[in-house]
């Protein structure tokens, strides 16, 4: 099968530490690439990948103080993308809705994963465009109210391979939080839950501009080096060890996460998660066996005295079933045939293109 695989310009992909879409769409690309199809990935220069790389840019914009207009680059591969859409199968695009306008122009079948949330301003896209076929990445995700065509949910994964297994945390223990600096993903919750608990916590993280007066104000002051730490923006190998010898890891999201890699990445080492039961978190913590679904802070500080009653291999066997790369990639190709199986009749003849899948 020819597959285009768009992922957003922003970051490396793989990237170097943070950037959830970009670890996905690396993964997915790799594996489509060792099962035999023809995969080409539209994405920054830097990018390292198994697929045929194509890209507008050298490296992640992120990383280019010289770029000032985003979208300029987005619209250059898009156009890339769809100018040679007839050399595909199908297009995957992980962009958000940014592909919407172009997909519509051509024949060749546009999948698009809906990394993100929904807003007021691109729900009027998503609306326009609902016809189109789309994948959430967890069933809470979606918003039925918008009717859009959810084929499928394939869950996002990873490579349980490239994260070591550690059957005990570290002594002294500690609680580990990872993720963006920023309120929707709860780190002022973390450090508010091991104050009251007396736990030593270890913070790492991206601080994005919107989020760093968020950070000086409160986050910072209860920096003290000592219970808390904050650790600056971890890599892979950073990550690895922070988690794997943490007691538990703390999710304590404020908003409807609509995956959160940082889960299955703790229970891959085998550390278990505490989470508020917000997004995703109800599909992907199996409650008491992996960790616990909290409402408040005051449940999660209670839940820190029975994480020793779970068994850390069992956090790992549930990553490896139901979060692994393999199993994202078998999601993904039943989705490429489910579209590719519609769209021609019994005799072989295209079906149109518009069709609700």
């Amino acid at each position: 099968m020819r597959i285009a695989q768009v992922a957003p310009l922003w970051e490396r992909v793989p990237p170097p530490a943070y950037g959830g879409i970009e670890l996905v769409v690396g993964l997915l690309c790799d594996e489509l690439v060792k099962r035999g199809h023809d995969v080409t990935l539209f994405a920054s220069g830097d990018s390292i990948t198994l697929a045929k790389l194509e890209s507008v840019h050298p490296r992640a914009i992120r990383l280019d103080p010289t770029v000032k207009e985003y979208g300029v680059y987005e619209m250059l591969q898009l156009s890339k993308v769809y100018e040679r859409a007839a050399e595909f199968d199908i297009i995957h695009s992980h962009v958000g809705c940014a592909a919407l306008p172009y997909a519509n122009l051509v024949k060749t079948p546009t999948v698009h994963t809906l990394h993100g949330i929904f807003t007021p301003d691109n729900e009027k896209l998503f609306s326009y465009a609902r016809r189109q076929p789309y994948v959430s990445i967890s069933n809470a995700q979606r918003e039925p109210r918008l009717g859009l065509n959810c084929i499928a949910t394939v869950y996002n994964g990873i490579d349980p391979d490239k994260f070591d297994f550690r059957p005990q945390p570290q002594e002294p223990p500690y609680l580990a939080f990872l993720g963006r600096m920023s309120p929707e993903k709860g780190p002022h919750l973390a450090i508010e839950i091991a104050k009251r608990s007396g736990w030593h916590l270890k913070m790492a993280g991206k601080i994005d501009v919107v989020d760093r007066e968020y950070f000086k104000e409160e986050i910072e002051p209860h920096i003290d080096g000592k219970q808390i730490e904050y650790l600056g923006e971890a890599n892979h190998a950073q990550k690895n060890v922070l988690m794997g010898n943490a007691f538990a890891t703390l999710f304590p999201i404020t908003w409807r996460e609509p995956f959160g890699l940082v889960m299955i990445e703790s229970m891959a080492t085998g550390t278990p998660v505490i989470a508020m039961a917000k997004g995703s978190a109800p599909e992907i913590i199996v409650h008491g066996k992996t960790g616990f679904l909290c409402n408040t802070v005051e449940e999660c500080i209670e839940a820190l005295e029975k994480v020793p009653e779970l068994k850390r291999y069992e956090c790992r066997e549930h990553v490896v079933k139901n979060f692994s790369v393999q199993r994202m990639t078998d999601g993904y190709e039943a989705v490429y045939k489910q579209i590719l199986g519609e769209r021609f009749s019994e005799n072989g003849h295209l079906k149109s293109v518009s069709m609700v899948i």
